[in-house]
């Protein structure tokens, strides 16, 4: 799952300037549902059938498609079957052919196949747009389509909770807060397994038990981007010198009026502290490998970047990875030296909203440029190239997607942090070891205070 927190951070006041926003016209709101889906995306499929009509023929909450989920489709707090696992893929990308391909292949992925010729691979196959929308979620959509606006400059914004606020977005900010707010359930806890795999293929292990509830996805409930957003609680179980951290903190909708609240309990002190600020690119991870705010690929205040739409491309991206997250898929097999193991992989040819990030000046990141990849059927990020303070090409990230069915959208899986200069690369949020759980409940606000940290450390 993407956290489902925004994670985001800041001391004092983020200033904007003023934002001009252009709305949809009736004639755009009117095609929610008909030339497009409710939720955004061209129904129709590709002029050369490669991408297919969307279906939406599998939904188990009622959404736009039918009312029936896959045959060997999971009960909450399993493992969600692969209805695709008969599949061969159609083709293989390699650093051979690729130039073929090279319209469909973002700067990353062609940076990663030169790199690692021998090995490196992109096996494409079959897309599919299966899976429903839920009706409160369509119902959200068209409300925000013809209502919602961003606040105080992006950092904020007015719209119903449930479901993206644009779905026929005209600006980065708008794009950028689809992704932010792509869906979501009212809880979820895992066990989070994480590995830095090195050139020489030792591996840096890591595992955080992670917790988040979200009063604004209960059922029947009537919310809407106002105030908290959600409360989550990590706590590190490894590497060996972090053993026993516990943070805990609360997410709001405005980054302005109200920064992320955060704290953290220190096992060597016994004593919980408020964090002056958590987010943007401090490390995080094994090592500090990764940034806080690559969790998702982007997430949190949107404030020291100007961002862009760069159009829609058909991208060759990874998408409906139930295999990745399986029991029958071991570490050892997976974490294979400069990239994963490309059998686990599965790529689809899928339509993408481009959207580019520029570091403003006068801020401060390690990444000067940030290109995301949009998934236009869910609004989910699932790859991102990012630029260091020279302009180079430096991370290409990975987020892998499986429909949890019971709960009626996508939960973001094993995510993929490749560093092209060191050559090592990160893994994170896998569950293989133990299922997630999903909308089980048990999870209150009460979970989530200072005190309770305090009273769970070791």
């Amino acid at each position: 799952m993407r956290s489902k927190t925004m994670v985001v951070a800041g001391i004092g006041c983020i200033a904007f300037g003023a934002l001009a926003q252009s709305r949809p016209t009736a004639q755009e709101i009117a095609s929610l549902g008909n030339e497009l889906t409710c939720m955004g995306a061209e129904r129709a499929g590709s002029k050369d059938g490669a991408i297919p009509e969307f279906s939406g023929r599998w939904s188990t909450s009622g959404g736009s498609g039918g009312t029936t989920a896959p045959a060997d489709a999971a009960r909450a707090g399993d493992k969600y079957g692969d209805p695709y696992a008969a599949e061969k893929p159609l083709y293989v990308i390699t650093a051979k052919n690729m130039q073929a391909y090279a319209d469909k292949l973002s700067e990353g992925q062609k940076a990663l196949l030169q790199k690692y010729p021998a090995t490196f691979r992109i096996p494409v196959y079959p897309t599919h747009r299966d899976f429903g929308y839920p009706a409160p979620l369509c119902k959200a959509a068209k409300e925000n389509a013809e209502k919602a606006e961003l606040a105080d400059g992006g950092a904020g914004l007015h719209a119903a909770n449930g479901a993206p606020p644009f779905p026929i977005p005209k600006s980065g900010l708008e794009l950028l807060w689809n992704h932010l707010l792509a869906g979501s359930v009212s809880t979820y806890r895992a066990q989070q397994d994480q590995a830095v795999v090195y050139p020489n293929g030792e591996i840096a292990w890591g595992k955080v038990d992670f917790q988040v509830f979200l009063p604004g996805f209960k059922a029947n409930a009537k919310s809407r981007t106002d105030g908290l957003y959600a409360y989550f609680k990590t706590k590190t179980l490894l590497p060996e010198r972090q053993k026993g951290e516990i943070v805990v903190g609360e997410e709001y909708y405005n980054n302005q009026k109200q920064p992320r609240l955060g704290y953290v309990y220190s096992p060597g002190t016994r004593r919980v502290r408020q964090l002056p600020s958590y987010g943007f690119d401090m490390p995080q991870g094994p090592g500090g490998f990764r940034t806080i705010d690559d969790d998702r690929l982007f997430n949190g205040s949107p404030e020291r970047y100007e961002w862009t739409i760069a159009g829609k491309r058909e991208m060759v991206v990874p998408f409906n990875a139930f295999r990745i997250q399986q029991a029958s898929v071991k570490y050892a097999d997976l974490l294979t030296p400069h990239h994963v193991n490309a059998d686990y992989m599965r790529y689809e040819l899928r339509r993408v909203w481009v959207l580019e990030a520029k570091l403003k000046s006068g801020y401060r990141h390690q990444y000067s440029r940030r290109v995301m990849y949009i998934d236009e059927d869910t609004w989910n990020g699932v790859m991102a190239d990012n630029y260091d303070g020279r302009g180079k090409l430096w991370r290409v990230g990975m987020v892998n997607y499986f429909h949890a069915h019971d709960a009626g959208i996508y939960i973001n899986t094993t995510s993929i942090y490749h560093d092209l200069e060191s050559g090592a690369y990160m893994t994170d949020k896998m569950t293989n070891a133990r299922p997630p759980e999903i909308n089980a409940g048990g999870l209150t606000a009460a979970n989530f205070t200072p005190d309770t940290a305090r009273m769970e450390g070791f």
